[in-house]
């Protein structure tokens, strides 16, 4: 039903458009991206409810809203199980004793740069692009000290790493997840991004490095230790992304549940450490009791502190980014219930040609934010070649890079990195950003030429 001059639409339109523009407007404001949305969605849907009503209609809107919230259900449990990995690797620490590595390891500058650029780009395929661009930052804030110049150029090579690096994999990047869920492009045919990203983190990285400082950092000497089951949390991350691949592939099942799975696997596991941590603390009382100590805060909240809870870790979710998504996907869905999405997608990719269009795409993610792009070109479903999908992968992963706050990496590092890593240091550098965005779409469209 083509609903796109109806006073409902409009106003719809103008409630996103009014929603967007506080989203846009987050650092500012102090206002959680995830509120304004969810609002937003709400008053939306009612207006589709109504504009179907009255038309005739009692039923559609309602099936509509119901795909939707399918939708959305399936991509906040796999980012939910995804993110308490992620958590429960930080709390065992695997990630500190990383990053106290490489701040004791006495590199310089320019090597510090070049090296977390690397580890970006390799880490984010696997970790996602956020959690690796936050621990990243964090060790060249560690190692740069009061050198602000090289914080700054190090923290937008290691967004623009990032990026890049979650481009090709679909658990690198909220995007990429989105595609392979909704089954574009098969989990190997990802790969084939491999070279164009590395040469979209290349070319801006070789430019970025000419404004390296010369020299060495000030010494820095950290420690940091394994907890116990550090390495069997990690296992059991790759068996996880091991079943969610092989649930989609081989079953055609949807990859959430393999991740659901390992989940629960990680659940029992906790259950483990807890009872570990429980009888460790047991022990400790009754040599506390033998030497006349006596059994002192056995009942206080400082020994429960003790103990393992993997509900800790799932707290530490990024709720603000997963209630995001609830409102951008349900808000975008309700743009497309009432035909604005069918009209966008006549006007670009009939109108324009699926390439311009694909390459606007990575110019539009970094104005606004690749999530609801990217979702409003798969609820659009263009008739596309397996090329031009790659190509939209890539520009919607790598386009974001190019101003500070088009990517959940840029925005994350903003904060770590406060009034070093800002918007307008970034900005500098936008052209070398722009070169390399550039030279990736060039070579994808010379590598992967047969897919066209």
């Amino acid at each position: 039903m083509d609903l796109t001059t109806h006073w409902a639409g409009l106003l719809a339109i103008a409630i996103f458009i009014g929603a967007y523009t506080l989203v846009i407007f987050e650092e500012n404001l102090h206002l959680k991206k995830s509120k304004p949305v969810i609002v937003a969605a709400g008053f939306i849907w009612v207006l589709v409810a109504f504009a179907f009503v009255s038309s005739g209609d009692s039923h559609t809107a309602e099936e509509l809203v119901r795909h939707n919230l399918l939708e959305f259900a399936e991509l906040f449990l796999f980012l939910l199980a995804a993110m308490t990995f992620i958590n429960t690797m930080e709390e065992r620490g695997i990630f500190e004793v990383l990053r106290a590595w490489l701040v004791n390891q006495g590199f310089s500058l320019r090597q510090v740069f070049w090296i977390t650029g690397v580890i970006a780009f390799l880490m984010s395929p696997i970790a996602d692009n956020l959690a690796t661009a936050l621990l990243m930052a964090t060790v060249v804030i560690s190692v740069g000290g009061a050198n602000h110049r090289f914080i700054a150029l190090a923290c937008i090579n290691i967004v623009v790493a990032a990026n890049a690096g979650g481009a090709f994999s679909p658990f690198g990047d909220i995007t990429t997840l989105m595609v392979w869920q909704k089954g574009n492009l098969q989990f190997t045919e990802f790969f084939a991004l491999v070279v164009p990203s590395i040469v979209n983190w290349l070319v801006t990285a070789a430019l970025l490095s000419f404004g390296i400082p010369s020299g060495n950092p000030d010494p820095v000497h950290e420690e940091a230790h394994l907890q116990h089951g550090a390495w069997i949390v990690v296992a059991l991350f790759i068996l996880t992304i091991s079943m969610a691949v092989s649930m989609h592939n081989f079953l055609h099942m949807p990859p959430v549940i393999g991740m659901m799975t390992g989940l629960g696997f990680l659940k029992l596991f906790g259950y483990y450490l807890q009872r570990r941590d429980q009888a460790i603390h047991a022990q400790e009382i009754v040599q506390d009791s033998a030497l006349g100590i006596g059994a002192m805060h056995d009942n206080s909240d400082d020994s429960k502190k003790k103990y393992y809870d993997i509900y800790t870790n799932l707290q530490r979710a990024e709720w603000d980014t997963l209630m995001f998504f609830y409102g951008v996907i349900l808000c975008v869905g309700g743009l497309g219930a009432f035909g604005y999405l069918a009209i966008g997608s006549e006007w670009l990719y009939t109108g324009l040609g699926p390439t311009v269009s694909n390459i606007l795409v990575g110019v539009a993610s970094a104005l606004v934010d690749n999530i609801p792009v990217m979702f409003a070109v798969l609820a659009m479903n263009p008739e596309m070649s397996q090329g031009q999908w790659l190509l939209v992968t890539l520009t919607a992963g790598v386009g974001g890079s190019m101003l500070s706050i088009g990517s959940a990496a840029g925005v994350a590092v903003m904060g770590q990195a406060r009034g070093i890593y800002t918007f307008f240091a970034h900005l500098k550098w936008t052209w070398a950003i722009v070169l390399g965005y550039v030279a990736s779409i060039a070579v994808h469209f010379w590598v992967n030429a047969g897919a066209f």
